[in-house]
């Protein structure tokens, strides 16, 4: 019986457009996707004997943790391909919960992986996407984990190439955003909306000015009314001569990233004090 051990990687949004409301409740999204080095720790391994998939999580904070993403995208994978085979899946937890790092998603992306590779199924690309839409938006980009452009409801994946080497501060302030809270108030809001190619062009060109001038959230104004620590932590990154720094996802965590490691790290020791903070750097 062979274990697997497998990363499951944060990612923050440069850009997150949303650009609709579609009439099966989620949202048209347009978004600019990064993945980073921050990741929890997935263990695979198959049960013997057992009546159903047994997923644990070591955060007890977050309580009965039986009927979540890594659940979900196991039992649609059975439904697809038949197998009888039960499944432990163990998930050490180091990315923060309700932070709008993609925390559930990663997990559900990393399970698909592994399920795949366990059972030598040789799924194609878009057969593990069409798996992982029907768990979540931002499922699709963690099948891969390499920086893209992702719409739709997340399924439509085109890659970028980066120039710059970026370091990662993530702030989080103690409260977490509820994904659900937080689009149903942008429902009632004028979002704004950011030019996704000037965010990419400057990506792929190095050039952080532009950047900086681009990047959009158009969730970000309704998880500031709901948590507003948010635009505390946002107004304190600038202060401290970081330039490019929004929220990611739906909150309540907030990026700033640079090319200048230095400044990344001392910023941290400024913050870590009042704030759960996280360094690390963006997978190219």
């Amino acid at each position: 019986m062979k274990n697997l051990v497998i990363k499951s990687y944060a990612k923050i949004n440069l850009c997150l457009n949303v650009v609709g409301k579609r009439e099966d409740g989620y949202h048209n999204l347009d978004m600019v996707m990064l993945p980073l080095e921050l990741h929890d720790s997935v263990l695979f391994t198959e049960l013997k004997s057992a009546p159903d998939h047994y997923v644990t999580i070591d955060d007890f904070s977050l309580g009965l943790f039986k009927y979540n993403t890594a659940t979900t995208a196991i039992n649609l994978l059975q439904e697809k391909y038949g197998f009888t085979n039960r499944f432990r899946v163990s998930i050490h937890k180091v990315i923060p919960m309700q932070a709008g790092l993609g925390g559930g998603s990663s997990n559900a992306a990393t399970v698909i992986n592994a399920v795949d590779k366990y059972l030598n199924l040789n799924m194609s690309e878009q057969e593990k996407i069409d798996i992982a839409v029907q768990v979540g938006a931002d499922v699709p980009f963690f099948i891969s984990s390499k920086p893209a452009r992702c719409r739709g409801v997340g399924e439509k994946i085109d890659f970028i190439n980066l120039k710059n080497d970026y370091y990662v501060l993530i702030v989080k302030p103690v409260v977490g955003c509820s994904t659900e809270k937080v689009f149903k108030l942008s429902d009632t809001m004028d979002l704004k909306i950011g030019n996704v190619e000037d965010v990419i062009k400057a990506l792929e060109e190095g050039d952080d000015v532009k950047l900086a001038q681009s990047i959009c959230n158009s969730l970000e104004p309704a998880a500031i009314s709901l948590v507003p620590e948010i635009q505390v932590i946002i107004d304190k990154l600038k202060m401290h001569g970081l330039n490019i720094v929004q929220m990611s996802g739906s909150g309540s965590a907030v990026f700033a990233i640079s090319t200048d490691k230095k400044l990344i790290k001392n910023v941290a020791k400024e913050l870590e004090k009042e704030y759960l903070v996280e360094l690390t750097k963006v997978l190219k």
